[in-house]
């Protein structure tokens, strides 16, 4: 694995995206990461999953410059590629503990949205779907998630309005259930997985299943579309000039 490092310790495996600076996603990436998740489903002696980033960044999200270099087609099977990532994520049989350790924007919040529970730290960073204010808009799967975590109204608003959240501000709509100092999140993170793995396996995976397989389901019958209206914005005039403006500090 070049951009994801996985720990295992005492049932609880912590998976760390470790992409540059700030772990932004191309299609390497998508396909280490969905391995990881694929594996671990499998893997009997993991109880529970703390996802987490190196740096400062939990994820900037989609790496603009280097997807701005991709043929339609290539483009089009690296959405399916995450499309069909996150909803593997979002389905995951086993507890997932997002440790957000710094900003989480676009495709990073996305990512965040897959766990159980998100804690946060506090301070500078930010936690936002903020596609729409560089003129892109976001898949049906996404949509779901987010109405699942925050409720229809508050995701009107992470949507349309394009904010950067604070942990704090993040909190109280219900984009993450907890917030902490960057010096005590692991530890917490490793606490609130510990208790998830004292629970009956078989009886969370039912449950999760109960919970979120409906909305899935749901949310599949519009995906397809949603990624053809992605394509057709992304390579639009007006969005590929505010994308080419894009610098990611690698």
């Amino acid at each position: 694995m070049n951009f994801i490092k996985v720990a295992k310790e005492s049932g609880i495996t912590t998976v760390t995206m470790s992409r540059g600076k700030v772990n932004a996603i191309n299609e390497a990436f998508v396909d280490e990461l969905g391995a990881v998740f694929n594996e671990l489903a499998a893997d009997a002696d993991t109880k529970a999953v703390i996802l987490t980033g190196d740096g400062k960044f939990f994820s900037f999200g989609f790496d603009i410059p280097e997807l701005l270099n991709y043929s339609k087609n290539d483009f089009a099977r690296y959405l399916k590629k995450f499309c069909a990532m996150y909803t593997q994520m979002f389905l995951f049989p086993k507890p997932v503990i997002g440790a957000i350790n710094g900003h989480a924007t676009a495709g990073g919040c996305i990512l965040a949205l897959t766990c159980d529970f998100r804690i946060m730290v506090a301070g500078k960073a930010k936690i936002a779907l903020n596609e729409l204010n560089i003129g892109l808009a976001i898949f049906a799967g996404c949509v779901g998630m987010l109405k699942s975590a925050v409720g229809v109204r508050n995701a009107e608003k992470v949507l349309l309005t394009g904010t950067m959240y604070t942990a704090g501000d993040a909190q109280r709509i219900g984009l993450v259930d907890s917030v902490t100092s960057e010096e005590t999140l692991m530890a917490e993170a490793k606490e609130i997985a510990g208790k998830f793995s004292q629970k009956s396996s078989d009886a969370f995976k039912t449950l999760k299943n109960l919970l979120r397989r409906p909305a899935a389901e749901c949310f599949a019958r519009s995906e397809e579309d949603s990624i053809l209206d992605f394509i057709e914005i992304w390579y639009s005039e007006a969005t590929r000039k505010v994308l080419k403006g894009v610098v990611i500090n690698k």
